[in-house]
């Protein structure tokens, strides 16, 4: 992991197309504004994570689904 100092105002260049640049420092709270394309997905680690989560449930349900349907058939 790469750990940087920043001060309000600057920022942190990641490749040609990604900006991260610290807005505000009040407390124990940073603001961080983030420049990227539209394609590229930004989000908390906590969102991403039940992201993925409810990827895999809403994946099983249809495996599940599937199977259901083969033994259907088959009766």
């Amino acid at each position: 992991m790469l750990v940087l100092t920043r001060k309000a105002g600057e920022s942190i260049q990641i490749g040609e197309d990604i900006e991260i640049k610290v807005v505000a420092v009040n407390g124990d709270q940073i603001k961080l504004g983030i420049e990227a394309p539209q394609n590229i997905e930004i989000h908390r680690t906590e969102i991403y994570k039940q992201i993925i989560q409810e990827n895999q449930v809403a994946s099983q349900l249809t495996k599940d689904t599937i199977n259901l349907l083969k033994n259907a058939k088959k009766d």
